[in-house]
C-alpha cells in the first residue's frame, strides 16, 4: 500500500477525529451487546450439556403409602421390579446404567444432599421410596424411556426432571435474544453513523478528490483512504469491546461463579478470545462494506 493512501487517511482521521470518535463508542456499545448476547447463548449451551448429561430417568415404585391412582393395590410386588429391571435391560444401548435406590439409601443421600436444611429432620425411612435410577446413553432420548414406564404395575410416578430446568433454559434464551436484538440496534446505528463519516470525510476533500481525477487516480486509490479509515475506527471500538468483554466475564465468571459454584457448570473469560475473531472479522467486513456502498450510492467518485 503506498504510503500516500495511508497519510490520506491519517489525515482523515485527525480532520473528522469527533465523527471518528463516535463511531468508535458506538461499534463498542454494539460489539460489547452482541458479545453479551453470543456468551449468554453458549452458557446456556454449556449449562444444557452439563444439567442434561446428569439427567435420570428416576422410576419411583409404589409403597403401601403411596397415593398415586396407579397404587392402590399397594407396594411394588417383587415380581413387578423384575419386569422393569427386565424391560430396562432390553433398552440397550438406550439404557446406560441403572442402578436401583433402596428405601434406606434414598433417605441417606437425602440427609447428605440437604444436611443443611430444615428438611432434613423432617425426614424418616420410607417417606422417599424405592426407584430405579436410569443414566441414559442420549440424554434427548428421556421421553422414549420414561413413557414406557409411565402407568406401569407397581410404578408410582416417573417424573421429567428436564421440565425443572426448561423454563430457565427458555428465560435465559429470551434474554439473549433481548441482547443481541439490542446489538443489532446500536450496530444498525454504527453503519449509519460509518456511513455519515465518509460522506462528510468526503466532502470537506472534494477538492482533493476533483484534483486526483483530473490527473488521473483510480476509483480505488480514491476510496482506499476513506475505507481505511472507517475500518480503524471500527477496529479501535471493537477492540475496546473485547476488553470490556473480557473483563466483565473475569469479574463475574471467573472470580465469582467459578469460585463459589465450583461443582456447576460456567464459562470463563477464557470463552471471550473463542468470539472475539469473529467479532473482529464482522467489524471488518461491516466496515468495507460500508464504506463501498456509501462512496458508490452517495459519492459517484
Amino acid at each position: 500500500m503506498k504510503p500516500s493512501v495511508l497519510a490520506d487517511a491519517w489525515e482523515g482521521l485527525r480532520r473528522n477525529k469527533s465523527i471518528a470518535i463516535s463511531v468508535i463508542l458506538v461499534t463498542m456499545i454494539s460489539m460489547y451487546l452482541l458479545g453479551v448476547g453470543l456468551l449468554a447463548q453458549k452458557q446456556v449451551d454449556q449449562m444444557k450439556g452439563y444439567w442434561y448429561d446428569r439427567v435420570q430417568v428416576s422410576i419411583y415404585l409404589c409403597t403401601e403409602t403411596s397415593a398415586q391412582p396407579n397404587c392402590a393395590t399397594g407396594a411394588a410386588t417383587e415380581d413387578q421390579r423384575e419386569s422393569i429391571s427386565t424391560q430396562l435391560e432390553e433398552m440397550d444401548p438406550l439404557v446406560e446404567e441403572v442402578y436401583f435406590e433402596s428405601e434406606q439409601e434414598a433417605y441417606d443421600r437425602f440427609k447428605e444432599d440437604y444436611k443443611n436444611s430444615p428438611l432434613a429432620s423432617n425426614i424418616r425411612v420410607g417417606d422417599i421410596p424405592p426407584s430405579y435410577r436410569v443414566q441414559l446413553s442420549d440424554p434427548e432420548e428421556f421421553e422414549t424411556v420414561a413413557s414406557a414406564f409411565e402407568g406401569a404395575p407397581g410404578v408410582a410416578s416417573v417424573p421429567n426432571l428436564r421440565e425443572v430446568f426448561a423454563p430457565l433454559f427458555r428465560a435465559i434464551n429470551i434474554m439473549t435474544g433481548v441482547m443481541v436484538g439490542l446489538a443489532a440496534l446500536t450496530l444498525v446505528s454504527a453503519v449509519l453513523l460509518m456511513a455519515t463519516t465518509i460522506r462528510q470525510a468526503a466532502f470537506t476533500r472534494r477538492r482533493e478528490i476533483a484534483i486526483m481525477k483530473l490527473v488521473g487516480a483510480s476509483n480505488r486509490t480514491i476510496r482506499t483512504p476513506f475505507i481505511i479509515e472507517t475500518v480503524v475506527s471500527g477496529l479501535i471500538g471493537v477492540v475496546m469491546a473485547i476488553g470490556l468483554l473480557w473483563v466483565s466475564a473475569w469479574a463475574l465468571f471467573d472470580r465469582y461463579l467459578l469460585e463459589e459454584n465450583a461443582g456447576t457448570a460456567f464459562i470463563s473469560s477464557g470463552d471471550v478470545w473463542v468470539i472475539a475473531p469473529f467479532l473482529v472479522l464482522g467489524v471488518i467486513v461491516l466496515a468495507i462494506a460500508t464504506s463501498t456502498v456509501t462512496l458508490w450510492r452517495y459519492l459517484r467518485v
